[in-house]
């Protein structure tokens, strides 16, 4: 009995976070690809160095870029942008452990693209990790519905625009007991998995 409470302590707990409309604001286009439309989500840099600094989860970006390495969205665009953000992240002590990027778009059902779990099964089959007790972090529908796939929890940062609503497999009203905390305050979100 000890010996699997021990074994239990030293699992791992992840936050899978998204990016746009998360980390870095969402614009209209739904594509970050210049500078110009960089913005990131208000306190999420500070908050997320809190949460890096004081509380024991791994760090995971979890995001579908749609399109991405077409003609309509080009590497070149996308990666000096994105490269931006991680080292900014980086610089305030937000290492992300892996970037888990999906390319494809919502019609080709991509096992990849979230709410699939395809980009994560090596976490649900690795007894190191406590999927249990992490979270999935996003602004969609589909992030829910990502932590309810993975039997995790959702935190949803809700800014009333009910993004992915037309991508999820279940009914909105399915989703409610996944999300374990909504608000759309990084400093909410930091209390809320501090506690």
């Amino acid at each position: 009995m000890t010996i699997k409470n021990n074994t239990y302590k030293h699992m791992k707990k992840v936050l899978f976070i998204d990016r746009d409309g998360t980390i870095i604001k969402e614009t209209t286009d739904e594509k970050i690809d210049s500078f110009e439309k960089l913005v990131f989500y208000p306190k999420a840099l500070s908050s997320l160095n809190k949460i890096a600094k004081e509380l024991d989860f791994e760090i995971v970006m979890v995001t579908n870029q749609d399109g991405l390495s077409t003609d309509a969205f080009p590497e070149s665009t996308f990666w000096p942008v994105h490269n931006f953000i991680i080292e900014t992240f980086k610089n305030e002590g937000v290492i992300f452990k892996e970037q888990l990027i999906d390319k494809t778009f919502p019609e080709e059902n991509a096992p990849t693209r979230k709410p699939n779990i395809g980009l994560l099964t090596h976490y649900l089959s690795n007894d190191a990790y406590d999927i249990e007790n992490s979270f999935v972090i996003g602004d969609r529908l589909t992030d829910v519905e990502l932590a309810k796939n993975l039997g995790a929890k959702g935190i949803f940062i809700n800014d009333k625009t009910e993004l992915g609503t037309s991508e999820i497999t279940v009914k909105r009203d399915e989703l409610n007991p996944y999300i374990a905390f909504e608000s759309n305050d990084w400093e909410a979100i930091y209390g809320f998995l501090k506690k």
